[in-house]
C-alpha cells in the first residue's frame, strides 16, 4: 500500500482524450469524435461545430513540452488544421501554437481552434484534481533513481548495490523502481541477463512531470532575497562551493547558454546554511532566491558551477517566461536531443 506521499497524478493517453475532449463538450456543446491514427500522428477529431463538421489532426501529450513543438509544427505543415491534446500546456507554449495556428485543447478545459473562418478559444481554466496511485518508479524516491538512469542508460545492468551507492536510494527500493519501470513499459528484457529501457522520450516525460509535481517540492529548503540587491547584476561573482552547490534554473540556463539575464535564483546545495551566511540572504516568501536540497552525487558534473542539463531544462520549463521556455530548447537541443530521440 502507498503512503500519501507515493501518490502522484497521471492520466494514460485514453484519459487524456476522453478528459479533453469531455471538458470541450461540457463547455461548449459541441460534439467531438476521436478516433486512432495509424502512422505518424496519434488520431483525428471529428468536431460538430453548428452542425458541421471539422476533421483535424491531433497529438495526445500527458504534458506539452518545449521539445514536443519541432514534430508538431512540421507534422502540421502537411496536415491542417492540426490540434494538440494535453494534460497540461504552459501558457508560453500555447502562445508559440496560437502563433504557428497550431490548435489545442487541456484537460482543464482550455482550448484554441482555429478552423474555416471559425475561433473558438476558451482559457483561464483550473486542472481538476484527479489522483491516481502510481508505481514505485515514480514516487519521490523513484524518480531520483529514474533520473540517474537518465543520464545513464545503460546503468539499469548494474548490480542492486552499486545502483543503490550510486542513487543513495536505500538497497531494499531499488527492485521495486525496477518493476515499476517494467510495468510501466519502459524496461524490457533483452535476455536472462540484460535490460534496456526504451521509449525514451516517453520516459523523459513521465519524469520531469513527476520531477515537476513530486521531487522537486520535496526539495524544497527555503526562499530567500539577497539583502545586498547589488548581488542580483553580480550574481556570477557569489563564493559557490562547487561540486557540493551547483546553480540551476536561471542562472544555469545563461551559463549554458549566454541567452538569459537571470532574474531568479536556483541553486541546489546540501549547505543551506552556509549560503544563508555567504550571500546574505533574508528569508522571504516572495523572494526570487530559491534553495533546494541536491540529491544527485556524480563526479561527471563535479567540475561544473551549473546542475545537469536534465535540472537545468527542467527548471526552466516550468516557467511561462518565453524567454526562458526558449532558453530549454537551446538546452535540449544541445545536451539531450541526441540521447532521447
Amino acid at each position: 500500500m502507498f503512503t500519501d506521499s507515493e501518490h502522484q497524478i497521471f492520466m494514460n493517453e485514453n484519459q487524456i482524450i476522453q478528459t479533453a475532449l469531455g471538458r470541450f463538450t461540457e463547455q461548449t456543446g459541441f460534439r467531438v469524435d476521436w478516433k486512432p491514427a495509424k502512422g505518424e500522428m496519434d488520431g483525428e477529431a471529428d468536431f460538430y461545430i453548428n452542425n458541421e463538421k471539422v476533421r483535424v489532426f491531433g497529438e495526445v501529450k500527458k504534458e506539452f513540452r518545449v521539445h514536443h513543438l519541432e514534430n508538431v509544427i512540421e507534422l502540421a505543415r502537411t496536415h491542417r488544421p492540426f490540434i494538440v491534446v494535453a494534460e497540461t500546456i504552459f501558457p508560453a507554449i500555447k502562445e508559440i501554437l496560437r502563433e504557428n495556428n497550431i490548435g489545442y485543447i487541456d484537460t482543464a478545459g482550455n482550448v484554441y481552434l482555429k478552423t474555416g473562418g471559425k475561433l473558438l478559444w476558451i482559457d483561464g481554466n483550473k486542472p481538476r484534481e484527479q489522483k491516481i496511485i502510481t508505481n514505485r518508479a515514480f514516487t519521490k524516491t523513484g524518480l531520483k533513481m529514474v533520473f540517474y538512469l537518465l543520464l545513464d542508460l545503460e546503468a539499469i545492468n548494474l548490480p542492486y548495490r552499486k545502483l543503490a551507492d550510486a542513487t543513495g536510494v536505500a538497497l531494499g527500493n531499488i527492485k521495486n523502481i525496477i518493476e515499476g519501470l517494467k510495468e510501466a513499459g519502459f524496461i524490457i528484457k533483452i535476455n536472462k541477463t540484460t535490460l534496456k529501457i526504451q521509449n525514451k522520450e516517453a520516459l523523459l516525460d513521465r519524469w520531469l512531470t513527476g520531477f515537476r509535481e513530486t521531487l522537486k517540492p520535496a526539495l524544497h529548503l527555503g526562499t530567500y532575497r539577497f539583502y545586498d540587491k547589488n548581488r542580483l547584476r553580480n550574481w556570477e561573482d557569489l563564493p559557490l562551493p562547487v561540486p557540493a552547490t551547483q546553480w540551476g534554473g536561471e542562472p544555469a540556463g545563461e551559463a549554458m547558454t549566454n541567452y538569459l539575464v537571470p532574474m531568479h535564483f536556483t541553486v541546489y546545495t546540501p549547505r543551506e546554511r552556509e549560503l544563508i551566511i555567504k550571500w546574505k540572504l533574508i528569508p522571504d516568501p516572495a523572494g526570487n532566491v530559491k534553495v533546494y536540497e541536491k540529491f544527485w552525487n556524480d563526479e561527471r558534473f563535479d567540475g561544473k558551477r551549473f546542475a545537469p542539463p536534465l535540472i537545468v531544462y527542467a527548471d526552466l520549463m516550468e516557467t511561462d517566461d518565453p524567454r526562458c521556455q526558449e532558453t530549454a530548447k537551446m538546452i535540449y537541443d544541445k545536451y539531450l536531443k541526441n540521447e532521447f530521440k
